[in-house]
């Protein structure tokens, strides 16, 4: 498509660029990843060279969604981690758009009465341009509801442009490793600043890391997640790879809190 674009020189980077950050998709339950959690209070306490913690924001899935009623083991774990400063967003599937506008809401609602969310994860969010009119609706809603609501938009691949109108940020690459590293961009995104856009992999190398950490500054993101692991399922339904540490976890988020001329 001709509003899709490939780096050509993956060795050079613009100079003065923001460190990149972390987005965590989405652990498992903390009682079956207490590591993890655990990791993301001290990513979240830690700050880079220039001042700045390396994670941007977690989301928190309890039961595809808020679940049935508030979960003893997850109110305290997030908490804590909002406690640091860490933005903690809550998982609403707009299963590709078909989701029921009141569905939404009232998942909203519960996550902010039980969980206290600073916003919300869009996840299967629609990139065509007819479903926009609906997924504006349900941001517009949404930003009512708190004070600085935080939207993010998890499309996994690039939308129609307008999206960018409604979110704080879109998920415009999730997949493989296989596919990001032959990866195009759309030009369109050329218009936005990096913290408009993120980028989760799953299996990557960790000898491939520091070329993945180029392809998302070279494509514009500025928050991103990478892990070894690997999806059992179909590229849609990734979440089992999101939900425990990549191997080399500590070697990522040291290399996020760079800007690409250090």
């Amino acid at each position: 498509m001709s509003y899709l674009t490939t780096p050509r020189d993956l060795t050079r980077a613009p100079t003065g660029a923001a460190p990149l950050g972390v987005g965590v998709p989405g652990f498992a339950h903390p009682l079956l990843a207490p590591t993890e959690w655990a990791e993301l209070l001290r990513c979240s306490r830690s700050a880079g060279p220039r001042g700045a913690a390396p994670l941007h924001w977690a989301v928190l899935n309890v039961s595809n969604g808020p679940g049935a009623r508030p979960d003893p083991h997850c109110m305290p774990a997030v908490a804590r981690l909002r406690e640091t400063g860490a933005a903690v967003l809550g998982h609403l599937d707009t299963g590709r758009g078909t989701r029921p506008f009141g569905e939404l809401i009232s998942d909203a609602h519960r996550f902010l009465e039980w969980y206290r969310v600073d916003g919300f994860w869009l996840d299967r969010c629609p990139t065509d341009r007819t479903l926009l009119p609906a997924i504006r609706r349900v941001a517009t809603c949404l930003r009512t509801l708190r004070e600085h609501t935080y939207l993010v938009f998890g499309h996994g691949s690039h939308p129609c442009p307008g999206y960018a109108e409604a979110a704080d940020q879109l998920v415009t690459f999730a997949g493989s490793w296989a596919d990001y590293r032959f990866s195009q961009v759309a030009e369109w995104t050329a218009d936005h600043p990096p913290e408009r856009f993120c980028h989760l992999v799953h299996g990557v190398p960790r000898t491939h890391l520091d070329e993945a950490l180029r392809i998302a500054r070279w494509q514009g993101a500025g928050t991103v997640y990478f892990t070894d692991r690997r999806s059992a399922g179909a590229a849609e339904a990734a979440g089992d790879a999101w939900e425990s540490l990549p191997g080399y976890w500590d070697a990522f988020v040291s290399h996020t809190g760079m800007g690409v001329s250090e």
